[in-house]
């Protein structure tokens, strides 16, 4: 199915896809947005890539370098941000932080949503999936993908797979932004000072607990560099390939008859006051409607627009052979049991936090 599309991914500051720009997949060369709120540099990286722009590489040097050459990641969102303070407000959060001093840890997010319900194109399997990436991957996701508005946020202090308080590296050799967990010297000062662990997976761990997200400040003014990747999900295949269990994306999204585009969304927002930051959107187009440059021809682009990372309400609805095929009890067991060698306990969500990958 996959081979009747073209991957595009742009980014921007909103929702709206007219402000966004094309980013370059595998490019060492980073995409620079920002407003009001936050500056932004981002690289995107993605295994096998075969979409726009055209003749883009189909991997990235990101990929070669430890960890990612034997973890096997299939993409990577790398990017560095400095959040601006707000103008005329000295108003506290819930959590007693300081909008003079910078985000709280509570309320930075990263994840994904959608403005219309998905409900009725959620493949069979989607609740097995969601629990074993909320016991294996990332304990601290939240989310409702069955409410008319879904999302998945995580906090980004707990989410987001490597955090640099810095500016971090520029390396054109692995790929552009490079990432080390820790920081420069007046970071991991700072993370000293708050207890923060200098390893990315006990930082990870460590930041599921509410007193660390109390502690933990996203300065104004200061630069961040922080990186998500896993070897999880399989663009090329729109796939999320997890331990013992595959869900076949594409296959349920598409439904009766093949749609003009389908968008993943990747956001970074404020749980407190709703600001969005930063949105990413994976938006696959019929080839029929990208043009030989490589542009999205008019009728598709404003479908696109329309629904830049919404699935139609009542588009379809699972196929029910599919579901009564599906046997969760067994797709858990092989979870499990592909886990348990490297020291994951029965019970998940405390253990799985050791070994966020």
């Amino acid at each position: 199915m996959t081979d009747k599309y073209l991957m595009r991914v742009t980014a921007g500051t909103s929702y709206d896809l007219k402000d966004h720009v094309q980013v370059p997949i595998n490019s060492s060369k980073t995409l620079k947005i920002g407003n009001e709120h936050m500056d932004i540099e981002l690289n995107v990286r993605i295994q096998n890539y075969k979409g726009l722009p055209r003749n883009s590489p189909s991997t990235s040097p990101y990929f070669s370098a430890p960890p990612h050459d034997y973890n096997k990641d299939q993409y990577s969102i790398a990017f560095r941000f400095t959040p601006k303070k707000p103008t005329g407000s000295t108003k506290k959060t819930d959590d007693d932080v300081s909008e003079e001093e910078g985000i709280s840890a509570v309320d930075l997010q990263f994840g994904n949503d959608f403005d219309h319900p998905i409900r009725d194109r959620l493949p069979p399997g989607f609740n097995t999936a969601l629990n074993i990436v909320r016991w294996w991957i990332d304990p601290g996701l939240d989310g409702d993908a069955y409410a008319d508005s879904p999302y998945l946020y995580g906090p980004a202090l707990s989410s987001l797979n490597t955090i640099h308080v810095g500016a971090g590296e520029y390396d054109e050799g692995r790929g552009g932004l490079w990432f080390e967990e820790g920081g420069d010297e007046t970071g991991m000062k700072e993370r000293s000072e708050i207890g923060a662990p200098d390893d990315a997976k006990a930082r990870m761990k460590w930041a599921l607990k509410k007193e660390s997200k109390d502690q933990w400040v996203w300065k104004y003014g200061q630069t961040y560099g922080v990186d998500f990747f896993n070897p999880y999900l399989d663009f090329s295949e729109f796939a999320l390939r997890l331990p013992g269990f595959t869900l076949p994306i594409m296959k349920y999204w598409d439904g009766q008859g093949l749609r003009r585009s389908h968008t993943l969304r990747y956001v970074l927002r404020n749980k407190a006051t709703g600001q969005v930051y930063l949105v990413i959107l994976f938006t696959l187009y019929l080839k029929e409607d990208v043009n030989e440059d490589g542009s999205i021809k008019p009728h598709a682009f404003e479908a696109a627009k329309k629904a830049s990372g919404h699935v139609a309400n009542g588009a379809g609805s699972t196929n029910d052979g599919d579901e009564e095929s599906f046997d969760e009890e067994k797709a858990i067991e092989e979870a499990r049991r592909k886990l348990s060698g490297v020291g994951v306990g029965n019970e998940g969500t405390e253990t799985s936090a050791d070994d966020v990958d």
